[in-house]
């Protein structure tokens, strides 16, 4: 596993910027990022969540029924298409973890349309 080091890129004007870009996005899908992550874990973050969701979509899902709005409550059409949240005092490298387990599962299951 990756291991991550909030000290290992120093701060830079174009670095802040594309990470707070990215930050945006990940916010947009429902992840918290906190002023803690360095860049390069908020970039590990985006390449976990868009794995799962590209392993969604080849399993057939719907990534506007299965990602909830921002605060809001989803109602997947599966239940293991559902990107997981992380929480508050979650670290990434755990989150992280976390998504590639998901992203495991999802490559693994057979979508069951009784399922909810």
């Amino acid at each position: 596993m990756t291991h991550f080091d909030s000290g290992s890129v120093d701060w830079n004007p174009e670095i802040a910027r594309v990470a707070q870009d990215m930050a945006g996005r990940l916010r947009a899908r429902g992840v918290e990022t906190s002023d803690t992550d360095s860049p390069i874990e908020i970039a590990a973050i985006l390449d976990a969540v868009e794995a799962f969701e590209g392993a969604v979509m080849a399993r057939g899902g719907d990534l506007m029924m299965d990602e909830p709005p921002v605060r809001g409550f989803a109602q997947p059409d599966d239940r293991h298409f559902l990107l997981p949240r992380r929480s508050a005092d979650e670290t990434v490298a755990h989150y992280v973890r976390r998504l590639v387990a998901a992203t495991a599962t999802v490559r693994n299951h057979t979508p069951d349309s009784n399922e909810g």
